[in-house]
């Protein structure tokens, strides 16, 4: 009983008992159970909404990137489906949209919207920067192709959201790593950059790849890197790193520009375009 199951289920079944059910469990929604003590995440957050819809809703948003197996998304997030009960409840969000059926897919025996859907919902409800991260995630766990939500623009054209939807859209890349990449990839483009390609391979004279560079211009020789909090509590990985930039800059000839979370983005910015300036 690690996943979210209906009280009424268990005991009508005597899976468990009146007293087992009350002292083993705690009931994140009416008649919805999980153990406690459970660390919440993403998609037990989802799966307990399906039940709580009593397995008639489609999981949306979050909730469906989550069971496609998209990364990064906080657990502390509510819950989203489309479904017709829209009484308000903590950690639930319930949307009232059109879907078609080419729309629906189904994960674990649940409903859910297709990655394709799923981008749309996300590019059309949130701020630029947090649905390029989450479609980034989404495209990087699932075989989304972006011409099946251009499909979805063109079909809902004039729904609110679409237009900002197609901003979004035009910045997704299945590169990024982390929330934080795609942040800065957003910063580069946004401060007038040429659009910089990701996880860059650098090869030996053998042809076998060195390194991944999280993004840059290959052309020029200018990468930018994300260092994110491991490179301070892991110190074996922070000294392979200082080798690998080493090398890097030294064997291969690339301009490395490593930035942190203390960085200003306009001191990133001036860093991008000085090491630009130097190649160009």
């Amino acid at each position: 009983m690690a996943d979210p199951f209906l009280g009424t289920e268990a005991l009508s079944s005597h899976q468990l008992s009146r007293y087992e059910l009350r002292s083993r469990y705690i009931a994140l929604h009416q008649d919805v159970y999980i153990p406690r003590d459970t660390e919440l995440t993403a998609v037990l957050r989802a799966k307990a909404l399906w039940l709580r819809s009593r397995r008639r809703g489609i999981l949306a948003g979050f909730s469906a990137a989550a069971l496609h197996g998209a990364k990064w998304i906080d657990p502390a997030r509510p819950a989203t489906i489309i479904d017709t009960n829209r009484r308000p409840a903590k950690g639930v969000q319930v949307w009232e949209e059109l879907i078609g059926d080419d729309e629906i897919g189904v994960v674990d025996d649940m409903r859910v919207t297709t990655p394709a859907r799923t981008a749309l919902n996300l590019a059309c409800r949130y701020p630029l920067g947090v649905a390029v991260a989450a479609i980034d995630a989404l495209a990087q766990a699932t075989e989304l192709k972006l011409v099946d939500v251009e499909v979805l623009l063109d079909r809902y054209r004039g729904r609110r959201g679409v237009r900002a939807a197609r901003a979004a859209l035009d910045f997704v890349d299945a590169g990024a790593q982390s929330p934080k990449e795609t942040w800065l990839r957003l910063l580069l483009v946004t401060a007038g950059f040429p659009r910089p390609q990701t996880q860059i391979a650098v090869r030996n004279e053998w042809g076998w790849v060195e390194a991944y560079l999280d993004m840059g211009w290959e052309d020029i020789k200018v990468a930018v890197e994300y260092d994110g909090d491991q490179h301070r509590s892991d110190r074996r990985q922070y000294v392979k790193d200082i080798r690998r930039l080493a090398k890097l800059e030294q064997r291969y000839g690339w301009i490395v520009i490593r930035v942190v979370a203390e960085d200003h983005p306009e001191d990133v910015v001036h860093r991008v375009r000085e090491a630009r300036a130097r190649r160009l």
